[in-house]
């Protein structure tokens, strides 16, 4: 005959029973508390009535821990749940465990970081009644395309891959935002504040950005391609691998911009501002330099 399966092991966790074998409890955290006190190295004391071996803990909680010895894997929980497993994977000794929680616990609060407080619907209402200020509200990822969100003010808000293609803007504030990989294709811009605005990697095709403040502005690895930024400041702004080909920037202040892999090319540069710019690295191939100051750039 083959040789029997080793006995099941029954824990009492808090009063509440588990079934489970020494296999699960050692294999994989042997160095835990749990692998040490099932190598068979120490005596362990069974109840003479049920067999059952009593640790003092959260029986509740508990299911995880085994659930983590028997797959290596949690289900999705909340911040709060995390936290109590956490505890007991501190007192078990379970690293892996606790790696796996912590690791889980922070792309759970970049998920929740990057979820709009309001949805399409609420900034329709707001708009309505005539509520048009978002200050340091979280907006990202929501599709705000084509509404008429002329003079609002986003300072400070949390903007990160909002859709506002199409969108009338006109002298909205974007002071200081958070507004990476957004998208205002299309969109009317014109007279905006984007002052010290992170625009990284945003798209803002075609769009309406005549006389916009995009000072101290973070355009890097944007796309700009055909705007309108006729007498736009990008005084400071950092435009570092941004393409800008075809833009119209007649009239634009560029001073202290850094425009290293910026592509201007066909761009309309006429009477723009580029004093003391460098231009070593810059496209301009077809741009229309015409009047630009040009004083003391670097070419």
């Amino acid at each position: 005959m083959g040789s029997s399966s080793p006995p099941p092991v029954l824990l009492n966790i808090g009063g509440k029973t588990y079934t489970t074998t020494v296999e699960t409890l050692t294999r994989r955290e042997p160095d835990s508390m749990l692998g040490a006190m099932f190598s068979g190295r120490h005596t362990l004391f069974q109840d003479p009535d049920t067999g059952t071996i009593f640790i003092d803990r959260d029986g509740k909680i508990f299911r995880h821990v085994l659930n983590w010895l028997r797959d290596g894997a949690l289900p999705t929980l909340q911040t709060s749940e995390y936290q109590e497993v956490l505890r007991e994977a501190e007192y078990f000794q379970l690293l892996g465990l606790i790696d796996y929680i912590n690791e889980n616990m922070i792309i759970k609060q970049d998920d929740d970081s990057n979820e709009a407080e309001l949805t399409r619907r609420d900034v329709i209402k707001c708009i309505q009644s005539k509520r048009l200020r978002f200050r340091g509200v979280n907006l990202s990822l929501l599709d705000l395309a084509k509404l008429d969100l002329s003079f609002v003010d986003f300072t400070y808000a949390c903007l990160n891959k909002t859709v506002f293609s199409c969108a009338n803007l006109h002298k909205a504030k974007f002071g200081d935002v958070e507004a990476a990989d957004c998208n205002f294709q299309d969109a009317n811009l014109r007279e905006c504040e984007f002052i010290g605005a992170n625009l990284k990697g945003s798209v803002l095709n075609r769009a309406n950005l005549q006389s916009a403040n995009l000072q101290d502005a973070n355009l890097v690895d944007s796309s700009v391609c055909e705007a309108n930024l006729r007498s736009a400041h990008l005084q400071s702004a950092n435009l570092t691998g941004a393409n800008l080909s075809g833009a119209n920037l007649e009239g634009a202040n560029l001073k202290g911009a850094k425009l290293a892999g910026t592509n201007l090319q066909g761009a309309n540069l006429q009477r723009a501002y580029l004093r003391e710019v460098d231009l070593r690295e810059t496209k301009l191939e077809g741009a229309k330099l015409g009047g630009a100051n040009l004083l003391g750039a670097i070419r």
